[in-house]
């Protein structure tokens, strides 16, 4: 597949009011100058988004079905390309693009196509001599917002449910990774997706996004991101009451109990903080241990994290990526000097790394003895850096878990059963792994609590966040 590099509106590629660079995040070199999408842009999409919709929502629901897995098809055929392209434009080991982020994809579009032609209402006993039932009909059209680190993976888990549902969709990939966007654009024109139905537009969130959620004829905004950001789209939705479902970030405590099978959790432990180089929302960054095994564990969870080196991500065997931007490297190094700063005991990792004396790679990092009111125990970091806590039991554990103003996921390891439903039922956050971590499935929700958002992504939770429901009562007699 050649790159796109302009604006998806209508059916058309479409220059935008400015062009910026997308950069290779392990060469530093401009891969391409891409469009960017402003308000007139926006406008445009939205007019365009809004008359395919009603045609798409009056499709035969089958035909939407068979269109989506046509889709599905298209981008299992053409995933070794676009993994590539993930690849250089985000920084991540082409075996993660490849062998677990395109994969999914598919699967949620295959995933979602099965519900197009499922979405039923129900009727109500009501009182009276009446008829009393429901439609579930789409929101309209959607704004989906979309953040850097699974660039196709979370346009997917948006753009796959509200196309199932009957919306039109405008997808705004990240400024730092919009090109498998673009190609998500082109894929859906081949499968025969109507023009307007789905428009791609990359652009800064400040210029593109603000105008997305300010414009009136958008009915929905669909948004994963930092927390920041998603207060600000909460204020700026206020103004015509949309609808809005927000992921926000994360830090995700990841609980070690003494009973625990130790070599699995230090597998798990590694895998929760250094899959994606740590850009993940769901990251397990707080890792706590039960004080009694902790030497023991440590020793276990170092010997793997020395093994995570930074390499070429094209490289088949590389498992730790260069970060997304300069920019997100020197946020990741200025914690880590925080980290050292608070008397936090650093016993791996910390430095910046290059291959071939470029790129915009960081050590896998571990610190130790941290407390949890240091900066890195707080603060998401989104990037290979692991805060190393203790506790004395359940309780502690539990207590200290809470004690973030974020709830997006936990993990915990334990042979026993009773406390591990305890902890899951105890916990807040959205998603709990137990004696195992970073599991994702189409089927399955995904969402947080507390400032990491609200609504959900993913299995049948996701559809009613692209649906509204109408009650319809018909008088009998």
């Amino acid at each position: 597949m050649d790159l796109r590099t302009k604006l998806l509106i209508g059916g058309v590629w479409t220059e935008g009011r400015d062009r910026f660079p997308t950069v290779n995040p392990a060469t530093e070199e401009t891969i391409a100058e891409v469009e960017e999408a402003g308000p007139e842009q926006v406008d445009a999409a939205v007019r365009s988004a809004r008359e395919a919709q009603a045609s798409w929502r009056d499709l035969d629901p089958h035909a939407r079905s068979e269109l989506l897995w046509r889709l599905a098809d298209l981008i299992e055929e053409h995933g070794s390309e676009l993994a590539e392209v993930e690849t250089r434009d985000n920084g991540k080991p082409l075996f993660e693009a490849g062998k677990v982020d395109l994969p999914s994809v598919v699967q949620n579009f295959r995933y979602y196509a099965g519900w197009a032609d499922k979405l039923t209402g129900e009727t109500i006993p009501v009182s009276g001599p009446f008829l009393n039932y429901t439609l579930r009909q789409p929101v309209g059209v959607v704004g989906a917002i979309v953040p850097w680190n699974f660039p196709l993976s979370l346009a997917a888990w948006k753009v796959a449910p509200a196309l199932a549902c009957g919306n039109a969709v405008i997808l705004k990939p990240a400024e730092q990774t919009p090109l498998t966007a673009l190609l998500l654009g082109e894929l859906a024109l081949e499968a025969g997706i109507p023009a307007g139905v789905l428009n791609v537009l990359p652009g800064h969130g400040p210029v593109t996004g603000q105008a997305l959620v300010e414009h009136p004829g958008v009915d929905k905004i669909s948004f994963t991101g930092s927390v920041e950001t998603g207060k600000r789209i909460m204020r700026e939705a206020a103004a015509t009451v949309k609808n809005i479902t927000l992921e926000l970030g994360g830090k995700s405590p990841n609980v070690v109990f003494a009973d625990a099978d130790l070599d699995a959790a230090a597998r798990g432990a590694t895998t929760g903080i250094f899959y994606g180089k740590g850009e993940v929302c769901a990251a397990g960054s707080r890792l706590y241990v039960e004080r009694s095994v902790k030497d023991a564990f440590m020793e276990k969870l170092l010997e793997r994290a020395s093994r995570m080196r930074p390499g070429d991500p094209t490289s088949p065997g590389t498992r730790l990526g260069a970060l997304v931007s300069e920019e997100q490297r020197e946020k990741v190094l200025s914690y880590i000097a925080s980290g050292k700063d608070e008397g936090a005991h650093l016993v791996a990792g910390g430095e910046a790394a290059s291959v071939d004396g470029k790129g915009y790679f960081v050590e896998a990092t571990v610190f130790d003895d941290v407390d949890i009111d240091m900066r890195i125990a707080r603060e998401e970091i989104f990037g290979p850096v692991l805060s190393v806590l203790e506790f004395e039991d359940v309780d502690d554990a539990i207590r200290q878990a809470n004690e973030t103003i974020y709830g997006l996921a936990a993990g915990l390891w334990t042979r026993d059963i009773g406390r591990a439903h305890r902890f899951a039922r105890e916990v807040q956050a959205g998603t709990v792994w137990v004696n195992t971590y970073n599991r994702y499935d189409s089927a399955s929700p995904f969402g947080g609590f507390k400032q990491s958002g609200f609504g959900r992504d993913l299995g049948r939770h996701a559809l009613e966040q692209y649906t509204e429901t109408k009650s319809v009562w018909v008088a009998l007699d």
